[in-house]
């Protein structure tokens, strides 16, 4: 129960000891003021008074012996029966005495379920409707025919509004314990929902922890792969150059070699410096896509000697630049690959726009392999077709290599055509 409702309770309960404390005081009181100022006209006499006076004062006392007696009957008990029973019985002879002795017996109707148990409740006030209906007729006992008619019907009438009224307040009391149910309800979700809310809040702090170290993971394996891919492929060529230089007799020859080994240090160094600022490759800063892979795919034969085509089918259009970066990358591997291991005398790479989706294929007619048998991995730690099917599937695309010993090897990248902007 929340604590507004806890407070409001506690000072309605209050209230209700005040009154079951010194309401019946007041009401005797009321009571006796209305009789001395009507016993002339009820026709009172002094033996009546007498009799009026020594019940008023067994009703103080009788409240001043039970006052003294609440803190350890707080319910109904033998004891509060007693008291009920004795307090109705002062009631009904007073007000046979004088009607407006009423006020002191309408007690009655207040604290019978606080004093009686349960099944003597309906009886207690019905014996309060008797006394209240017997004032109502004009006193008791009634006169004549007539007289005890109308305390029949006044009667009637007092228990018909008891069943009402009790009736009401069972409603009332059934509505008060389901809502103080709903709200024990409501206080038990709420602490389940705070409990929730506190996992969910560590929950989703370990997330962003995690989040983050797979974030740094993701990073390093893009830095190593761009590394695999510009500065040890650039090293790689800028090596083979620097050895045909040296066993070349002809100046000419090994300037020209010489030539083509600082330009590949100037592109490695360049390529470098984008890969750490995740950049777009340099082959694709004023190129399209079609004629990166053109020009990438003629200066790979070039430095092989290998003889090597482009094609293109479909209508090319520009791409997502992570999409066209991701291709390159597949194509600067293959070009590593074969060029290290294929021994192929002649390549081939197709691009290929379709309705949907980009698809890379990369062919040589060189020794390959057999793609079912592990691939050793080299100390230089190369990413190879490893590489290639994880950056391919980074970008929701896909990769596959068939290839046979002696029969060539082919490679397929498909992947989403998602347009530029």
């Amino acid at each position: 129960m929340s604590t507004s409702t806890a407070d409001a309770t506690r000072t309605i309960e209050q209230r209700w000891g005040l009154f079951h404390r010194w309401g019946p005081y007041a009401l005797l009181g009321f009571g006796l003021v209305m009789a001395l100022g009507t016993s002339v006209v009820v026709g009172m006499s002094r033996g009546d008074w007498y009799v009026a006076g020594a019940l008023v004062g067994a009703g103080i006392a009788l409240q001043l012996g039970w006052g003294t007696l609440t803190p350890s009957h707080p319910g109904p008990s033998p004891a509060g029966v007693a008291y009920y029973a004795v307090r109705w019985a002062i009631a009904f002879v007073l007000t046979w005495i004088n009607p407006f002795f009423a006020f002191y017996a309408v007690v009655g109707y207040f604290d019978s379920e606080r004093l009686l148990p349960a099944r003597l409740v309906k009886p207690g006030l019905f014996l309060t409707a008797v006394t209240m209906s017997g004032s109502q007729s004009g006193g008791l006992p009634p006169d004549e025919e007539l007289g005890w008619g109308v305390f029949g019907g006044l009667l009637a009438v007092n228990v018909a509004l008891l069943g009402v009224f009790s009736h009401l307040a069972t409603q009332e009391d059934q509505r008060a314990r389901d809502a103080a149910a709903t709200i024990v309800e409501l206080e038990r979700t709420n602490t389940a929902l705070q409990q929730a809310m506190d996992e969910n809040a560590a929950l989703h702090a370990q997330l962003l922890v995690q989040a983050r170290e797979a974030g740094v993971a993701d990073e390093r394996r893009r830095l190593a792969a761009e590394i695999h891919d510009t500065i040890a492929q650039g090293l790689t060529g800028i090596i083979a150059q620097l050895q045909v230089v040296a066993t070349a007799a002809d100046e000419t020859l090994a300037r020209a070699h010489l030539g083509r080994a600082a330009d590949l240090a100037r592109h490695s160094l360049g390529e470098a410096r984008r890969s750490v600022h995740n950049l777009s490759p340099t082959a694709l800063e004023h190129d399209a896509l079609p004629e990166a892979l053109k020009k990438t795919v003629a200066q790979w034969s070039e430095r092989a000697g290998v003889r090597a085509e482009f094609t293109v089918t479909g209508t090319a259009e520009p791409l997502h630049e992570e999409i066209e970066a991701t291709l390159l990358r597949i194509v600067q591997e293959a070009l590593s690959n074969a060029s290290r291991h294929a021994a192929a005398t002649r390549l081939g790479v197709t691009l290929s726009y379709m309705e949907g989706e980009v698809t890379l294929d990369v062919r040589d007619d060189g020794r390959g392999f057999d793609p079912l048998t592990p691939v050793r991995r080299s100390g230089s730690g190369g990413f190879g077709l490893d590489g290639m099917r994880v950056r391919a599937e980074r970008i929701a695309g896909s990769f596959t290599v068939e290839s046979e010993p002696g029969h060539g090897t082919a490679l397929s990248a498909r992947v989403p055509l998602v347009r530029h902007g």
